[in-house]
C-alpha cells in the first residue's frame, strides 16, 4: 500500500531529523510506503496548485491532506481553508485515492511568539485551528471521508498538562511530539500493519 502525506511544516517534519518525522516513524512500524509532500511554509492553496502532481502523478492508494496553519498565521479565512482542504480530497477520491485529512495540532502562543514572530496573534490561530477542526470532523462526517485528529492528542496529551516540552518553537514538534503524531495516525493505519 502508498500512502502519499501533502502539507507544511508539520507533514515535512521542521526543526527535526527526516528518520524522526511522525511519517518515518509510522513507516518503519507499518512497513506501508509513506511519501512525504511536505513543504515548509506552504498554505493550503499552493497544495491545491501541486496536488496533481504530489498526490495523483504519484498512485498511491491513501492521501493524507493536512494544512491550514500557515493560512491561519498569515490571516486567511477558515471556510477559504476548509474549502480547500476538501477540494483536495475531492480531487484524490475522484482519482481513485482514499482521501483521509489530518488535522493539525495547535500552537504554544508563548513559545511561538518568541521563537518566531511577536506580531502574529497565535490565541487567534488557535481558536482558528480549533473552530477548523469542528468544521473538517463533521465535513468528514457528512462525506465519508476519514481522519486523523492530531489535534485532540496534542490537546490530551500536551496542553492539558502545560506540557510544552513536546515542541521545538512553539509551532513544530520535536520528536517526541513527532511521537505523538505517528501514534495518532498509527490508530488508523493498524489495520494496515
Amino acid at each position: 500500500m502508498k500512502t502519499v502525506c501533502i502539507g507544511d511544516s508539520l507533514t515535512y517534519g521542521f526543526g527535526v531529523m527526516k528518520r524522526h518525522t511522525w511519517i518515518e516513524i509510522l513507516k518503519e512500524k507499518s512497513k506501508i510506503d509513506f511519501i512525504n509532500r511536505g513543504i515548509n511554509g506552504d498554505t493550503t492553496a499552493g497544495m491545491l496548485s501541486r496536488s496533481y502532481e504530489d498526490i495523483i502523478l504519484n498512485y498511491p492508494d491513501k492521501a493524507i491532506i493536512m494544512g491550514g496553519t500557515n493560512d491561519f498565521i498569515l490571516g486567511y479565512d477558515l471556510d477559504r481553508v476548509k474549502e480547500n482542504v476538501l477540494l483536495l480530497a475531492k480531487e484524490a477520491k475522484e482519482h481513485g485515492v482514499e482521501p483521509i485529512i489530518g488535522i493539525q495540532i495547535p500552537t504554544e502562543p508563548k513559545l511561538a511568539s518568541e521563537k518566531w514572530t511577536k506580531e502574529v496573534d497565535y490565541e487567534n490561530v488557535n481558536k482558528k485551528i480549533m473552530d477548523y477542526r469542528d468544521k473538517m470532523i463533521e465535513a468528514c462526517e457528512f462525506n465519508g471521508y476519514k481522519y486523523i485528529d492530531f489535534y485532540k492528542e496534542f490537546v490530551d496529551k500536551v496542553i492539558h498538562n502545560s506540557d510544552y516540552k513536546y515542541y521545538t518553537d512553539g509551532i513544530h514538534p520535536n520528536y517526541e511530539g513527532h511521537k505523538i503524531m505517528a501514534r495518532s495516525a498509527e490508530k488508523l493505519f493498524s489495520a494496515s500493519f
